[in-house]
């Protein structure tokens, strides 16, 4: 397997997408972020000291989204032409799910946008959260889908198939 991030001498570079097609391209992430009972509660019920932490959460991962390009050291500048941040809760195991939609025109892909969203979704809930549960864990982070470019529509089928 060729590692496109890495020129012939082992130097690291950033990969040329100029003869690339610009295609519409979409990638979808999800996480997760498990609280206590007490917490969950009170994000659920909107209690929190600080505010509506899910309204919070999801303009910190949208923010997040657009500035993955200034966080990971290789990664594209990339004009998002949609992101959407949503959250399930699931009352059974204290969880809240962060599902991140990115979506583009151009010559390279949106994984990394949209699980970089996900990621400072859940980041912003820890810490709007962290007076009333230090506990808290972040995990279950990944790309579900992505359609567009050259490799075309990817489906993460391990996931898929264990989340129905």
């Amino acid at each position: 397997m060729d590692f496109t991030h890495f020129d012939n001498e082992g130097n690291a570079i950033m990969v040329d997408v100029s003869n690339k097609n610009v295609t519409e391209r979409t990638a979808l992430a999800k996480g997760s972020i498990y609280l206590s009972q007490e917490c969950y509660d009170k994000v659920k019920e909107g209690k929190m000291k600080k505010g509506d932490v899910l309204s919070v959460a999801r303009i910190a991962g949208i923010m997040g989204a657009k500035k993955t390009s200034e966080l990971i050291p290789l990664c594209h500048m990339i004009p998002l032409t949609k992101l959407t941040i949503d959250f399930e809760m699931v009352d059974d195991f204290c969880e809240i799910k962060a599902i991140c939609l990115a979506k583009t025109n151009a010559q390279t892909g949106v994984e990394m946008e949209a699980l970089t969203g996900v990621q400072i979704a859940l980041l912003t809930i820890y810490d709007m959260c962290k007076a009333v549960d230090k506990a808290m864990e972040i995990g279950n982070i990944y790309l579900e889908k992505k359609t567009g470019g050259k490799s075309g529509t990817f489906i993460n089928h391990k996931k898929v198939n264990h989340e129905g």
